[in-house]
């Protein structure tokens, strides 16, 4: 049960899970959760092959800590920018955003 096969089929169904959801979603917010399950699909990605195939076992960490890094900033800006959508547009639907309606 312990084998990297698990933890790479956990990864792929984590990184899947989030794309159906960004392609799925109508809300902002239901893609910023998709894009963050990706981001812990390829985090737990660099942790399986840590354990492992690497001769140093700092490298894997030190990847998953920039993508953690890489998250919060992400979801910083992407929430700003989701209250400047709704204070504009009542609304934070996608095709309202993309159409520019007011």
């Amino acid at each position: 049960m312990n084998s990297l096969t698990v933890y790479l089929v956990l990864a792929a169904g984590l990184f899947a899970l989030g794309l159906f959801g960004i392609l799925r979603r109508r809300t902002l917010i239901g893609m910023l959760i998709s894009i963050e399950l990706m981001l812990n699909g390829a985090g737990i990605n660099f942790m399986a092959f840590n354990r492992f195939t690497a001769p140093q076992p700092e490298i894997g960490q030190i990847f998953t800590l920039f993508i953690m890094g890489i998250a919060a900033a992400e979801a910083a800006i992407a929430l700003a920018i989701i209250v400047a959508v709704y204070r504009r547009f009542k609304a934070i639907n996608i095709e309202h955003a993309s159409r520019l309606e007011h």
